[in-house]
């Protein structure tokens, strides 16, 4: 298992990206696993799956009925005729169908208890090796015939070029709250990319978060370099039931499909930040994101309902 290195500077730019000129991808400085099979609900095994293939999966992690409140909650504020002009909503790039809400942690009730399950907190805190906060959170509808992809891409070259984040010690977790199939857009994750950091070129355009959540083209791997990842690592496609659970690490490499099917794919996203690895200011960016999509203002460790 990775040992942890010593603390450094956090203002000194150990992952530049958002490069003029092209820059080979290199094997990350930090650790991918932060605690120990003693401190959390994670054996050591599940562990070392995390450390050598980036992500976590667990089919069924909760039953249908445990998330049936959280399920009509998703349909309920799809169905606002308020919601699509509030901070924090996103639309789809084609059509004017939800795409993601932001900030549910802090601002829904019944999905922050999900937020905060003692389970999906015990193993953030094991994966990171201690006290952690909710970084950013949302809900994915990935509508049906409309729902776009996600192009690959790694989350910490985002939040470290626009959010300051400074080292890869943070966690993405998605709770599904409609079935993941293979045809109607599920997560597709190349294992052991994580890794690598992959430098990406073109300057960080001014409010690209706006453009960038609802199609990314600044910020996601070259052709030649995604081949590589690719042909070393593959693609696994994760598929499950209502209540599927996963958790990837920050740098690994991911995307998926549009949806074309009449079947939505929604889930809840929650991004895990260690306590020790704050934002600062944007290492590739002008200005800060928006404080609904970067949390700025409260690093207090998140505590389980």
């Amino acid at each position: 298992m990775t040992r942890m290195l010593p603390a450094r500077d956090s203002t000194i730019d150990l992952y530049p990206t958002r490069l003029d000129e092209k820059r080979h991808m290199f094997e990350r400085l930090d650790p991918v696993v932060y605690g120990h099979a003693s401190s959390g609900p994670l054996a050591a095994h599940e562990l070392d799956d995390y450390e050598e293939n980036g992500y976590l999966f667990f089919p069924g992690f909760f039953t249908a009925d445990q998330l049936a409140d959280q399920v009509d909650e998703l349909h309920r504020l799809r169905q606002r005729d308020d919601m699509k002009d509030r901070d924090g909503v996103v639309t789809e790039p084609r059509s004017s169908e939800i795409r993601s809400i932001f900030g549910v942690h802090a601002n829904n009730a019944l999905l922050s208890r999900l937020c905060r399950d003692p389970k999906i907190i015990g193993i953030a805190r094991q994966l990171l090796g201690g006290d952690v906060y909710i970084h950013h959170s949302r809900v994915n509808y990935k509508p049906g015939i409309h729902g776009r992809e996600f192009y690959w891409h790694s989350d910490f070259e985002t939040w470290h070029a626009e959010d300051g984040i400074p080292r890869m010690r943070a966690v993405s977790c998605t709770i599904s709250l409609t079935p993941n199939h293979e045809f109607n857009g599920p997560l597709m994750v190349v294992p052991g990319s994580h890794r690598w950091f992959v430098p990406c070129l073109g300057e960080t355009p001014a409010g690209h978060y706006r453009e960038s959540l609802k199609h990314q083209f600044i910020g996601v791997p070259e052709p030649d370099t995604l081949s590589r990842l690719v042909h070393e690592g593959g693609i696994r496609t994760l598929t499950g039931p209502v209540g599927s659970v996963i958790f990837f690490e920050c740098n690994v490499m991911h995307g998926s499909n549009s949806n074309i099917t009449p079947y939505p794919r929604s889930n809840v996203f929650l991004v895990f930040n260690s306590v020790e690895n704050t934002p600062g200011e944007p290492f590739a960016a002008r200005e800060r994101r928006p404080e609904w999509i970067a949390n700025r203002r409260n690093h207090a460790p998140v505590r389980p309902i």
